[in-house]
């Protein structure tokens, strides 16, 4: 068991340092968040209501899907 555990960390430590993983994450969220607001806004602009009611709805959506790969990614370094 030691030596499988000794193994998995050096394995660990020679791949990619581990900020460039979170680095993408970050990106990722961005992307996604900035894709959903943009559509949101595009639905918007297209429905001609006062009220930005796709802008906020897409905004949130968007939000809440980030922040769901996020923990799955966080969930698989466990």
């Amino acid at each position: 068991m030691e030596k499988d555990r000794s193994k998995l960390e050096k394995s660990k430590s020679k791949g990619t340092p581990v900020y460039v993983k979170y680095l993408g994450l970050s990106f990722q969220m961005f992307a996604v968040i900035g894709g959903g607001t943009y559509l949101g806004w595009w639905i918007q602009q297209q429905s001609n209501m006062k009220f930005p009611v796709w802008l906020l709805l897409f905004c949130f959506i968007s939000i809440m899907i980030a922040f769901y790969q996020l923990w799955q990614s966080m969930k698989q370094d466990r």
